[in-house]
Protein backbone atom coordinates (compact mmCIF):
# COMPACT_ATOMS: atom_id res chain seq x y z
CA UNK A 1 0.00 0.00 0.00
CA UNK A 2 2.84 2.41 0.83
CA UNK A 3 4.40 2.05 -2.61
CA UNK A 4 1.05 2.25 -4.42
CA UNK A 5 -0.02 5.49 -2.71
CA UNK A 6 3.39 7.10 -3.17
CA UNK A 7 3.47 6.21 -6.87
CA UNK A 8 -0.07 7.54 -7.40
CA UNK A 9 0.83 10.90 -5.84
CA UNK A 10 3.99 11.21 -7.93
CA UNK A 11 2.33 10.15 -11.21
CA UNK A 12 -0.60 12.53 -10.75
CA UNK A 13 1.72 15.43 -9.89
CA UNK A 14 4.04 14.72 -12.82
CA UNK A 15 1.14 14.29 -15.25
CA UNK A 16 -0.47 17.52 -14.05
CA UNK A 17 2.84 19.35 -14.31
CA UNK A 18 3.40 18.11 -17.85
CA UNK A 19 -0.12 19.06 -18.91
CA UNK A 20 0.11 22.50 -17.31
CA UNK A 21 3.52 23.20 -18.80
CA UNK A 22 2.53 22.10 -22.30
CA UNK A 23 -0.86 23.83 -22.22
CA UNK A 24 0.40 27.21 -21.07
CA UNK A 25 3.32 27.36 -23.46
CA UNK A 26 5.78 25.02 -25.12
CA UNK A 27 9.34 25.86 -24.09
CA UNK A 28 11.29 26.45 -27.30
CA UNK A 29 14.04 28.66 -25.92
CA UNK A 30 16.22 28.66 -22.81
CA UNK A 31 14.55 31.90 -21.66
CA UNK A 32 11.05 30.44 -21.83
CA UNK A 33 12.20 27.18 -20.31
CA UNK A 34 14.21 28.75 -17.48
CA UNK A 35 12.10 31.72 -16.31
CA UNK A 36 8.64 31.05 -17.72
CA UNK A 37 8.52 34.07 -19.98
CA UNK A 38 8.62 36.50 -17.00
CA UNK A 39 4.85 36.12 -16.58
CA UNK A 40 4.28 34.40 -13.23
CA UNK A 41 1.56 36.08 -11.18
CA UNK A 42 0.86 36.06 -7.45
CA UNK A 43 -0.42 32.49 -7.05
CA UNK A 44 2.11 30.69 -9.27
CA UNK A 45 5.01 32.74 -7.92
CA UNK A 46 3.85 32.08 -4.35
CA UNK A 47 3.92 28.31 -4.72
CA UNK A 48 7.13 28.27 -6.73
CA UNK A 49 8.93 30.57 -4.30
CA UNK A 50 7.58 28.71 -1.29
CA UNK A 51 8.58 25.48 -2.97
CA UNK A 52 12.19 26.52 -2.57
CA UNK A 53 11.60 27.07 1.16
CA UNK A 54 9.48 24.01 1.86
CA UNK A 55 11.98 21.28 0.89
CA UNK A 56 13.34 18.08 2.38
CA UNK A 57 15.88 20.33 4.15
CA UNK A 58 12.95 21.91 6.00
CA UNK A 59 10.81 18.85 6.74
CA UNK A 60 13.10 15.83 6.98
CA UNK A 61 16.24 17.82 7.84
CA UNK A 62 14.88 20.05 10.61
CA UNK A 63 12.79 17.33 12.27
CA UNK A 64 15.86 15.08 12.31
CA UNK A 65 17.99 17.96 13.58
CA UNK A 66 15.54 18.50 16.47
CA UNK A 67 15.74 14.78 17.31
CA UNK A 68 19.52 14.73 17.17
CA UNK A 69 20.39 18.12 18.72
CA UNK A 70 17.29 19.62 20.34
CA UNK A 71 16.92 23.39 20.73
CA UNK A 72 19.38 24.38 17.94
CA UNK A 73 16.68 23.33 15.46
CA UNK A 74 14.86 26.59 16.27
CA UNK A 75 17.39 28.23 13.95
CA UNK A 76 14.92 27.45 11.16
CA UNK A 77 12.25 29.72 12.65
CA UNK A 78 14.66 32.66 12.75
CA UNK A 79 16.23 32.23 9.32
CA UNK A 80 13.00 32.04 7.28
CA UNK A 81 11.62 35.29 8.71
CA UNK A 82 14.94 37.11 8.33
CA UNK A 83 15.20 35.88 4.73
CA UNK A 84 11.82 37.41 3.91
CA UNK A 85 12.99 40.80 5.19
CA UNK A 86 16.09 40.68 3.01
CA UNK A 87 14.05 39.46 0.04
CA UNK A 88 11.53 42.28 0.31
CA UNK A 89 14.32 44.79 -0.30
CA UNK A 90 16.57 42.86 -2.67
CA UNK A 91 14.48 40.73 -5.03
CA UNK A 92 12.41 43.54 -6.62
CA UNK A 93 15.71 45.20 -7.54
CA UNK A 94 16.95 41.94 -9.08
CA UNK A 95 13.68 41.57 -11.00
CA UNK A 96 13.88 45.11 -12.35
CA UNK A 97 17.48 44.65 -13.49
CA UNK A 98 16.53 41.37 -15.15
CA UNK A 99 13.57 42.90 -17.00
CA UNK A 100 15.42 46.00 -18.15
CA UNK A 101 18.51 44.14 -19.34
CA UNK A 102 17.01 40.83 -20.49
CA UNK A 103 18.87 38.76 -17.88
CA UNK A 104 18.20 35.06 -17.39
CA UNK A 105 20.84 33.84 -14.92
CA UNK A 106 22.69 35.13 -11.88
CA UNK A 107 25.92 35.21 -13.89
CA UNK A 108 24.13 37.44 -16.44
CA UNK A 109 23.60 39.89 -13.58
CA UNK A 110 27.32 39.96 -12.76
CA UNK A 111 28.27 40.42 -16.43
CA UNK A 112 25.73 43.21 -16.82
CA UNK A 113 26.87 44.94 -13.63
CA UNK A 114 30.65 44.57 -13.82
CA UNK A 115 31.39 43.82 -17.49
CA UNK A 116 34.06 41.25 -16.60
CA UNK A 117 33.99 37.89 -18.38
CA UNK A 118 36.52 36.46 -15.91
CA UNK A 119 34.34 37.34 -12.93
CA UNK A 120 31.25 36.07 -14.76
CA UNK A 121 32.75 32.62 -15.39
CA UNK A 122 33.97 32.35 -11.77
CA UNK A 123 30.53 33.34 -10.48
CA UNK A 124 28.89 30.84 -12.84
CA UNK A 125 31.09 27.98 -11.69
CA UNK A 126 30.67 28.91 -8.01
CA UNK A 127 26.91 29.05 -8.47
CA UNK A 128 26.82 25.65 -10.17
CA UNK A 129 28.93 24.12 -7.39
CA UNK A 130 26.58 25.44 -4.68
CA UNK A 131 23.54 24.23 -6.64
CA UNK A 132 24.96 20.73 -7.02
CA UNK A 133 25.60 20.57 -3.26
CA UNK A 134 21.97 21.57 -2.69
CA UNK A 135 20.82 18.93 -5.18
CA UNK A 136 22.77 16.46 -3.04
CA UNK A 137 20.29 17.18 -0.22
CA UNK A 138 17.34 16.32 -2.43
CA UNK A 139 19.01 13.16 -3.81
CA UNK A 140 19.86 12.00 -0.28
CA UNK A 141 16.27 12.47 0.83
CA UNK A 142 14.86 10.84 -2.30
CA UNK A 143 17.07 7.82 -1.71
CA UNK A 144 15.64 7.41 1.80
CA UNK A 145 12.08 7.78 0.55
CA UNK A 146 12.54 5.32 -2.32
CA UNK A 147 13.95 2.73 0.08
CA UNK A 148 11.03 3.31 2.45
CA UNK A 149 8.45 2.87 -0.32
CA UNK A 150 10.10 0.00 -2.21
CA UNK A 151 11.80 -1.75 0.67
CA UNK A 152 15.32 -2.06 2.11
CA UNK A 153 16.21 -4.67 -0.52
CA UNK A 154 16.82 -1.87 -3.05
CA UNK A 155 20.41 -0.68 -2.79
CA UNK A 156 21.30 2.92 -1.87
CA UNK A 157 22.91 3.33 -5.29
CA UNK A 158 19.77 2.23 -7.14
CA UNK A 159 17.59 4.42 -4.89
CA UNK A 160 19.74 7.50 -5.52
CA UNK A 161 19.84 6.93 -9.28
CA UNK A 162 16.07 6.43 -9.35
CA UNK A 163 15.57 9.70 -7.48
CA UNK A 164 17.85 11.59 -9.86
CA UNK A 165 16.04 10.14 -12.88
CA UNK A 166 12.67 11.28 -11.50
CA UNK A 167 14.08 14.72 -10.88
CA UNK A 168 15.39 15.07 -14.42
CA UNK A 169 12.12 13.87 -15.94
CA UNK A 170 10.33 16.56 -13.97
CA UNK A 171 11.76 19.49 -15.92
CA UNK A 172 12.66 18.04 -19.30
CA UNK A 173 9.12 18.53 -20.59
CA UNK A 174 8.32 22.16 -19.76
CA UNK A 175 10.97 23.63 -17.48
CA UNK A 176 10.04 26.05 -14.74
CA UNK A 177 6.31 25.90 -15.46
CA UNK A 178 6.13 22.18 -14.69
CA UNK A 179 7.84 22.78 -11.35
CA UNK A 180 5.42 25.63 -10.57
CA UNK A 181 2.38 23.36 -10.85
CA UNK A 182 3.95 20.56 -8.81
CA UNK A 183 5.03 23.06 -6.15
CA UNK A 184 1.38 23.96 -5.56
CA UNK A 185 0.38 20.30 -5.22
CA UNK A 186 3.30 19.58 -2.94
CA UNK A 187 2.69 22.57 -0.66
CA UNK A 188 -1.00 21.79 -0.13
CA UNK A 189 -0.29 18.14 0.64
CA UNK A 190 2.62 18.92 2.96
CA UNK A 191 0.73 21.55 4.94
CA UNK A 192 -2.13 19.11 5.47
CA UNK A 193 0.29 16.37 6.50
CA UNK A 194 2.27 18.53 8.90
CA UNK A 195 -0.90 19.79 10.57
CA UNK A 196 -2.37 16.29 10.66
CA UNK A 197 0.74 14.73 12.15
CA UNK A 198 1.29 17.65 14.50
CA UNK A 199 -2.19 17.46 15.98
CA UNK A 200 -2.28 13.66 16.38
CA UNK A 201 1.26 12.67 17.34
CA UNK A 202 1.02 13.58 21.04
CA UNK A 203 -1.12 10.62 22.21
CA UNK A 204 0.83 8.25 19.92
CA UNK A 205 4.03 8.93 21.87
CA UNK A 206 2.39 9.00 25.30
CA UNK A 207 1.89 12.76 25.69
CA UNK A 208 -1.38 14.50 26.55
CA UNK A 209 -0.98 17.49 24.20
CA UNK A 210 1.37 19.27 21.83
CA UNK A 211 2.85 21.27 24.69
CA UNK A 212 3.25 18.10 26.73
CA UNK A 213 5.51 16.75 23.98
CA UNK A 214 7.93 19.59 24.72
CA UNK A 215 7.47 19.17 28.49
CA UNK A 216 8.25 15.47 28.37
CA UNK A 217 11.24 16.06 26.12
CA UNK A 218 12.54 18.61 28.62
CA UNK A 219 12.04 16.21 31.53
CA UNK A 220 13.56 13.17 29.82
CA UNK A 221 16.32 15.04 27.97
CA UNK A 222 17.03 18.32 29.84
CA UNK A 223 19.78 19.34 27.42
CA UNK A 224 17.37 19.17 24.47
CA UNK A 225 15.47 22.20 25.75
CA UNK A 226 18.44 24.55 25.95
CA UNK A 227 21.53 25.55 24.02
CA UNK A 228 23.91 24.07 22.98
CA UNK A 229 21.52 21.14 22.83
CA UNK A 230 22.19 17.43 23.20
CA UNK A 231 25.77 17.62 21.95
CA UNK A 232 27.73 20.40 23.63
CA UNK A 233 30.86 19.46 21.70
CA UNK A 234 29.21 20.74 18.50
CA UNK A 235 29.09 24.32 19.94
CA UNK A 236 25.50 24.94 18.80
CA UNK A 237 25.12 27.86 21.18
CA UNK A 238 22.98 30.98 20.95
CA UNK A 239 25.90 32.60 19.14
CA UNK A 240 25.72 29.83 16.56
CA UNK A 241 21.95 30.36 16.30
CA UNK A 242 22.40 34.08 15.57
CA UNK A 243 25.31 33.72 13.15
CA UNK A 244 23.86 30.78 11.22
CA UNK A 245 20.45 32.48 10.94
CA UNK A 246 22.08 35.64 9.61
CA UNK A 247 24.16 33.68 7.13
CA UNK A 248 21.12 31.79 5.83
CA UNK A 249 19.10 35.01 5.56
CA UNK A 250 21.86 36.78 3.61
CA UNK A 251 22.55 33.78 1.39
CA UNK A 252 19.01 32.67 0.54
CA UNK A 253 18.49 35.15 -2.30
CA UNK A 254 22.06 34.75 -3.58
CA UNK A 255 21.45 31.21 -4.82
CA UNK A 256 21.32 31.27 -8.63
CA UNK A 257 17.90 29.60 -8.75
CA UNK A 258 16.43 32.35 -6.56
CA UNK A 259 17.65 34.88 -9.14
CA UNK A 260 15.77 33.02 -11.85
CA UNK A 261 12.67 32.84 -9.68
CA UNK A 262 12.90 36.60 -9.22
CA UNK A 263 13.21 37.10 -12.98
CA UNK A 264 10.10 34.95 -13.56
CA UNK A 265 7.72 37.29 -11.69
CA UNK A 266 5.28 39.38 -13.70
CA UNK A 267 6.01 42.55 -11.71
CA UNK A 268 7.73 43.85 -8.58
CA UNK A 269 4.51 43.95 -6.56
CA UNK A 270 4.14 40.19 -7.00
CA UNK A 271 7.51 39.75 -5.31
CA UNK A 272 6.77 42.18 -2.48
CA UNK A 273 3.41 40.57 -1.68
CA UNK A 274 5.09 37.20 -1.43
CA UNK A 275 7.83 38.57 0.83
CA UNK A 276 5.19 39.97 3.20
CA UNK A 277 3.28 36.70 3.52
CA UNK A 278 6.08 34.14 3.18
CA UNK A 279 7.02 34.28 6.91
CA UNK A 280 3.72 32.50 7.58
CA UNK A 281 5.45 29.40 6.31
CA UNK A 282 7.86 29.62 9.21
CA UNK A 283 4.96 28.76 11.54
CA UNK A 284 4.95 25.24 10.13
CA UNK A 285 8.46 24.79 11.53
CA UNK A 286 6.91 24.71 15.01
CA UNK A 287 5.12 21.48 14.11
CA UNK A 288 8.16 20.09 12.27
CA UNK A 289 10.40 20.69 15.29
CA UNK A 290 7.72 19.26 17.57
CA UNK A 291 7.67 16.07 15.49
CA UNK A 292 11.41 15.78 16.07
CA UNK A 293 10.89 16.06 19.82
CA UNK A 294 8.04 13.53 19.59
CA UNK A 295 10.44 11.09 17.94
CA UNK A 296 12.85 11.72 20.81
CA UNK A 297 10.38 10.82 23.57
CA UNK A 298 8.80 8.09 21.43
CA UNK A 299 12.14 6.19 21.32
CA UNK A 300 12.23 6.26 17.53
CA UNK A 301 15.36 4.58 16.17
CA UNK A 302 16.02 5.30 12.48
CA UNK A 303 18.20 2.88 10.50
CA UNK A 304 21.84 3.43 11.38
CA UNK A 305 20.89 6.34 13.64
CA UNK A 306 20.44 8.52 10.52
CA UNK A 307 18.74 11.78 11.61
CA UNK A 308 17.59 12.37 8.03
CA UNK A 309 15.28 9.35 8.33
CA UNK A 310 13.77 10.22 11.73
CA UNK A 311 10.44 11.64 10.50
CA UNK A 312 9.95 8.77 8.07
CA UNK A 313 10.66 6.22 10.82
CA UNK A 314 8.37 8.04 13.27
CA UNK A 315 5.45 7.79 10.85
CA UNK A 316 6.25 4.14 10.04
CA UNK A 317 6.25 3.29 13.77
CA UNK A 318 3.18 5.24 14.85
CA UNK A 319 0.77 5.46 11.87
CA UNK A 320 -1.05 3.14 9.46
CA UNK A 321 0.33 2.32 6.02
CA UNK A 322 -1.85 4.81 4.12
CA UNK A 323 -0.35 7.69 6.12
CA UNK A 324 3.16 6.40 5.46
CA UNK A 325 2.39 6.17 1.73
CA UNK A 326 1.00 9.70 1.66
CA UNK A 327 4.08 11.04 3.44
CA UNK A 328 6.40 9.12 1.10
CA UNK A 329 4.71 10.47 -2.03
CA UNK A 330 4.56 14.02 -0.70
CA UNK A 331 8.14 13.92 0.54
CA UNK A 332 9.19 12.81 -2.96
CA UNK A 333 7.61 15.99 -4.30
CA UNK A 334 9.45 17.96 -1.59
CA UNK A 335 12.68 16.78 -3.17
CA UNK A 336 11.61 16.67 -6.82
CA UNK A 337 10.30 20.22 -7.11
CA UNK A 338 13.26 22.18 -5.67
CA UNK A 339 15.74 19.66 -7.04
CA UNK A 340 14.41 20.04 -10.56
CA UNK A 341 14.61 23.84 -10.31
CA UNK A 342 18.17 23.58 -9.02
CA UNK A 343 19.22 21.37 -11.93
CA UNK A 344 17.38 23.58 -14.41
CA UNK A 345 19.25 26.62 -13.09
CA UNK A 346 22.62 24.86 -13.20
CA UNK A 347 21.99 23.79 -16.80
CA UNK A 348 20.95 27.29 -17.82
CA UNK A 349 24.04 28.88 -16.26
CA UNK A 350 26.31 26.32 -17.87
CA UNK A 351 24.85 26.99 -21.31
CA UNK A 352 24.69 30.78 -21.16
CA UNK A 353 27.70 31.67 -19.07
CA UNK A 354 30.25 28.86 -19.25
CA UNK A 355 30.01 27.44 -22.78
CA UNK A 356 27.91 30.28 -24.19
CA UNK A 357 30.88 32.41 -25.30
CA UNK A 358 32.08 29.44 -27.41
CA UNK A 359 28.70 28.73 -29.02
CA UNK A 360 28.73 31.84 -31.17
CA UNK A 361 25.38 32.29 -32.89
CA UNK A 362 23.91 28.92 -31.88
CA UNK A 363 20.12 28.86 -32.12
CA UNK A 364 17.76 28.47 -29.18
CA UNK A 365 17.19 24.74 -29.76
CA UNK A 366 20.92 23.99 -29.61
CA UNK A 367 21.28 25.91 -26.34
CA UNK A 368 18.25 24.09 -24.93
CA UNK A 369 19.76 20.70 -25.79
CA UNK A 370 23.07 21.64 -24.14
CA UNK A 371 21.23 22.78 -21.01
CA UNK A 372 19.35 19.51 -20.74
CA UNK A 373 22.42 17.35 -21.35
CA UNK A 374 24.44 19.28 -18.76
CA UNK A 375 21.67 18.70 -16.22
CA UNK A 376 22.27 14.96 -16.51
CA UNK A 377 25.94 15.50 -15.69
CA UNK A 378 25.18 17.68 -12.67
CA UNK A 379 22.64 15.13 -11.41
CA UNK A 380 25.30 12.43 -11.68
CA UNK A 381 27.71 14.49 -9.59
CA UNK A 382 24.99 15.04 -6.97
CA UNK A 383 24.33 11.29 -6.83
CA UNK A 384 28.06 10.67 -6.31
CA UNK A 385 28.15 13.20 -3.44
CA UNK A 386 24.99 11.77 -1.88
CA UNK A 387 26.37 8.22 -1.90
CA UNK A 388 29.67 9.30 -0.38
CA UNK A 389 28.26 11.69 2.26
CA UNK A 390 27.30 10.93 5.86
CA UNK A 391 26.28 14.38 7.10
CA UNK A 392 22.78 15.49 8.08
CA UNK A 393 20.68 17.46 5.62
CA UNK A 394 21.05 20.55 7.82
CA UNK A 395 24.85 20.31 7.78
CA UNK A 396 24.88 19.93 3.99
CA UNK A 397 22.47 22.85 3.63
CA UNK A 398 24.54 25.17 5.81
CA UNK A 399 27.65 24.33 3.81
CA UNK A 400 25.79 25.25 0.61
CA UNK A 401 24.72 28.58 2.15
CA UNK A 402 28.31 29.23 3.22
CA UNK A 403 29.59 28.60 -0.30
CA UNK A 404 27.05 30.76 -2.11
CA UNK A 405 27.37 33.53 0.48
CA UNK A 406 30.75 34.44 -1.03
CA UNK A 407 28.85 36.02 -3.93
CA UNK A 408 26.68 38.17 -1.64
CA UNK A 409 28.82 41.36 -1.65
CA UNK A 410 28.77 41.34 -5.44
CA UNK A 411 24.96 41.31 -5.36
CA UNK A 412 24.22 43.68 -2.47
CA UNK A 413 26.85 46.37 -3.03
CA UNK A 414 25.78 47.57 -6.52
CA UNK A 415 22.46 48.66 -5.01
CA UNK A 416 24.24 50.53 -2.22
CA UNK A 417 27.35 51.93 -3.95
CA UNK A 418 27.13 52.51 -7.69
CA UNK A 419 30.86 52.97 -8.30
CA UNK A 420 31.77 49.43 -7.30
CA UNK A 421 33.95 47.61 -9.87
CA UNK A 422 34.84 43.96 -10.42
CA UNK A 423 38.41 43.70 -8.97
CA UNK A 424 37.30 44.27 -5.33
CA UNK A 425 34.45 41.77 -5.78
CA UNK A 426 36.81 39.16 -7.20
CA UNK A 427 39.31 39.73 -4.39
CA UNK A 428 36.54 39.25 -1.82
CA UNK A 429 35.37 36.01 -3.44
CA UNK A 430 38.90 34.59 -3.46
CA UNK A 431 39.65 35.41 0.18
CA UNK A 432 36.21 34.18 1.23
CA UNK A 433 36.72 30.77 -0.35
CA UNK A 434 40.20 30.58 1.16
CA UNK A 435 38.64 31.02 4.61
CA UNK A 436 36.05 28.34 3.85
CA UNK A 437 38.17 25.60 2.32
CA UNK A 438 41.79 26.07 3.42
CA UNK A 439 42.38 23.57 6.28
CA UNK A 440 44.67 25.94 8.20
CA UNK A 441 41.98 28.63 8.07
CA UNK A 442 39.08 26.40 9.09
CA UNK A 443 41.13 24.96 11.96
CA UNK A 444 42.02 28.48 13.13
CA UNK A 445 38.39 29.61 13.26
CA UNK A 446 37.19 26.38 14.88
CA UNK A 447 39.72 27.01 17.63
CA UNK A 448 39.21 30.75 18.08
CA UNK A 449 35.52 31.17 17.21
CA UNK A 450 33.98 27.71 17.67
CA UNK A 451 30.47 29.05 18.23
CA UNK A 452 30.37 31.09 15.03
CA UNK A 453 28.95 29.79 11.78
CA UNK A 454 31.98 29.54 9.49
CA UNK A 455 29.93 30.80 6.55
CA UNK A 456 29.26 34.13 8.25
CA UNK A 457 32.92 34.42 9.30
CA UNK A 458 33.99 33.98 5.68
CA UNK A 459 31.33 36.42 4.48
CA UNK A 460 32.47 39.13 6.93
CA UNK A 461 36.11 38.71 5.88
CA UNK A 462 34.99 38.76 2.25
CA UNK A 463 33.06 42.01 2.79
CA UNK A 464 35.98 43.60 4.64
CA UNK A 465 38.31 42.69 1.77
CA UNK A 466 35.90 44.28 -0.72
CA UNK A 467 35.58 47.42 1.41
CA UNK A 468 39.36 47.70 1.74
CA UNK A 469 39.90 47.18 -1.99
CA UNK A 470 37.26 49.80 -2.82
CA UNK A 471 38.94 52.29 -0.46
CA UNK A 472 42.38 51.65 -1.96
CA UNK A 473 40.96 51.95 -5.46
CA UNK A 474 39.31 55.24 -4.58
CA UNK A 475 42.55 56.64 -3.14
CA UNK A 476 44.96 55.38 -5.81
CA UNK A 477 42.89 55.55 -8.97
CA UNK A 478 41.87 59.19 -8.95
CA UNK A 479 39.70 60.55 -11.74
CA UNK A 480 41.52 62.56 -14.38
CA UNK A 481 40.75 66.29 -14.42
CA UNK A 482 38.49 67.38 -17.21
CA UNK A 483 40.28 69.00 -20.14
CA UNK A 484 39.47 72.55 -21.01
Amino acid sequence: MILSIAICIIILAVAGSFFYGQKTTKAKTVTEWAIGGRRFGNLVYWFLNAGEIYTTFAVLGISGFAWASGAPAFMSLCSVSLSAIVGYWLTPKIWRRGRDSGLVTQADFFLNQYGSKILTVIVALAGIAALVVYVQIQITALGLIVRLAVGPHISPVAAAITGAALMLAFVFAAGLRSAAFAAGVKDVLMVLLVIGLGTTIAHRVGASSILDVFNQAQQQFPDAARFPGLHSEEHLTTTWLITSSLNVALGTWIFPHMFQLSYSAADANTIRRNAIWQPLYSLSYFFIIMLGFAALIGSVSPPGGDPNAVLLQLVVDKYPAWVVGTLAGTACLLALVPGSVLLLTAGTIFTRNVVGPFLGNADGKTALVISRVSMVGFAAVAVFLALGGTRSLVQIGLSAYAAIGMLAPGVFLPFLYRRITWPPILAGIVIGYVVLVLPASTDFWKLNAPDWDIGLVALIINALMVAGAVLIQALVVRPRPAQA
